[in-house]
């Protein structure tokens, strides 16, 4: 037994504050024995009858004292979400009697649960891969729709069950490599070269996906960014305000008025969106103002979409022409806005490709400017039956696979020796092995659980 499994935790796991109902988890092997001596209940013999996967009414007593009536769920390993001995106690959820009920069991002989224990004890159980564990964070914290159909996903199994074949699949390979080696003075090949090269290419067509599906699973994960570009004065933070339908950015007709970037959510048919409002594109000699500009650049290169706003009263076209074709070559999507038609009635001819035209002081072409955002965002609508990484850990890892699966093939083309192909191939384990734990150390598992909510 793992020293974290040892001892028998326990926490509140519902929210903080007062509810009306809070639910408190046990968990170790003396879970239910310790829940025994302050559970009490008329209609049971609690030494005798209680059953897993019932629930029980009773009341929770220290000494003669009654805390709360509560109903007690008793479940047992390993049939349980730690895999352990489990209780779950659902009482009021008044601060005040959570608070007695852990104190309580803590005087029984319970520890205090630490950030994701539960979870963690889920792996080293195994209940969960560490991928998944890792999803159960993400879905707590999913903010849409699509956060957490792609968190369920990965929780369900996500990519990792194939993974974890390719790997078995390699290790295999691994093996009859090193068995070579045992063999090295008799010039044996146990390990068939064209097989191995047609499970690499198998792992490249795998693993090339999900690591260019990082930028969309981690935008769909953390919000789409859509960044706010233009001209000063062409009504970048007016629109960022008409959108949120609050007054967050500061509108001015001073130029250079937003020197920092502001950064929203909006929720739009389940997608989460990150609106970014950026400083005016333009030369100045004001050096707060530059480190605005430079700030806008730098978002242009994390975007998904822009949305380049411009004054059709007042606009330098080769200014914009050089703007856009700066936007281009980054291979964004770009949504170009024509601003305060109140003013001006005329449509501009000067720029190739669709233009939408509004005039956000009369709250006209808004509704338009989101269509055009969705509509240049329908590759992200179109991940439902792909597998998307979310998670930067699993990036990391797979280009590291990704590497290491490139230089085995390259090895076994130019025929290097055994010993180096080995090396190679337990590299692409370990790093395959890291993404669902097969793979591990104590500092990688307290990274990972550390930011986790207690209870979970």
């Amino acid at each position: 037994m793992n020293k974290l499994q040892e001892n028998t935790i326990c926490s509140v796991s519902t929210g903080h504050g007062e509810s009306a109902i809070a639910l408190i988890r046990i968990s170790g092997a003396q879970s239910l024995n310790i829940c025994k001596k302050i559970f009490f209940s008329k209609k049971i013999i609690i030494s005798k009858q209680l059953k897993p996967n019932f629930a029980y009414y009773g009341k929770i007593k220290d000494l003669n004292q009654i805390i709360d009536e509560v109903i007690l769920t008793y479940f047992k390993a390993p049939r349980s979400y730690t895999g352990e001995d489990m209780v779950e106690i659902s009482c009021h959820g008044s601060e005040y009697i959570q608070k007695s009920i852990i104190e309580l069991l803590i005087n029984k002989g319970c520890s205090l649960a630490k950030r994701g224990e539960f979870t963690l004890r889920a792996f080293l159980n195994g209940k969960l891969d560490l991928s998944q564990a890792e999803s159960v964070a993400n879905l707590i914290s999913a903010k849409n729709s699509k956060s957490h159909e792609l968190a369920m996903r990965q929780m369900r199994g996500g990519y990792s069950e194939n993974i974890q074949l390719l790997r078995k699949k390699l290790i295999k390979f691994g093996a009859l490599i090193e068995l070579e080696l045992d063999f090295s003075t008799e010039d044996v090949e146990f390990a068939d070269r064209k097989d191995l090269i047609n499970l690499l290419s198998e792992m490249i067509t795998k693993i090339e996906p999900l690591i260019k599906s990082f930028k969309y699973g981690n935008a769909i994960k953390n919000g789409i960014p859509i960044t706010i570009v233009g001209p000063p004065n062409s009504g970048k933070s007016t629109l960022l305000n008409k959108i949120l339908n609050e007054e967050r950015a500061i509108v001015s007709d001073i130029k250079g008025t937003t020197r920092d970037i502001i950064e929203e959510t909006f929720n739009i048919e389940g997608f989460e969106f990150r609106f970014i409002d950026t400083a005016g594109l333009r030369k100045t000699n004001n050096e707060i103002e530059k480190i605005g500009i430079q700030k806008t650049h730098e978002k242009i290169n994390e975007a998904a979409v822009i949305i380049y706003l411009f004054d059709i009263n007042d606009f330098n076209k080769t200014q914009i022409i050089n703007n856009l074709n700066f936007i281009k070559t980054k291979d964004l999507e770009v949504v170009l806005v024509g601003n305060k038609t109140d003013l001006n009635k005329n449509q501009i001819k000067e720029f190739e490709g669709e233009i939408i035209y509004c005039s956000l002081l009369n709250n006209k072409g808004i509704d338009e400017i989101l269509n055009s955002i969705l509509h240049k965002t329908k590759k992200w609508k179109n991940l439902n039956h792909e597998f998307v990484i979310t998670n930067q850990r699993h990036y990391e890892a797979f280009v590291n696979t990704l590497e290491s699966i490139r230089l085995i093939k390259a090895g076994i083309q130019s025929k290097i020796s055994g010993e180096l192909l080995s090396i190679d191939i337990k590299t692409a384990l370990n790093s395959l092995g890291e993404i669902t734990g097969e793979i591990t150390n104590e500092d990688l598992l307290d990274s990972i659980f550390k930011d986790f909510c207690i209870g979970k």
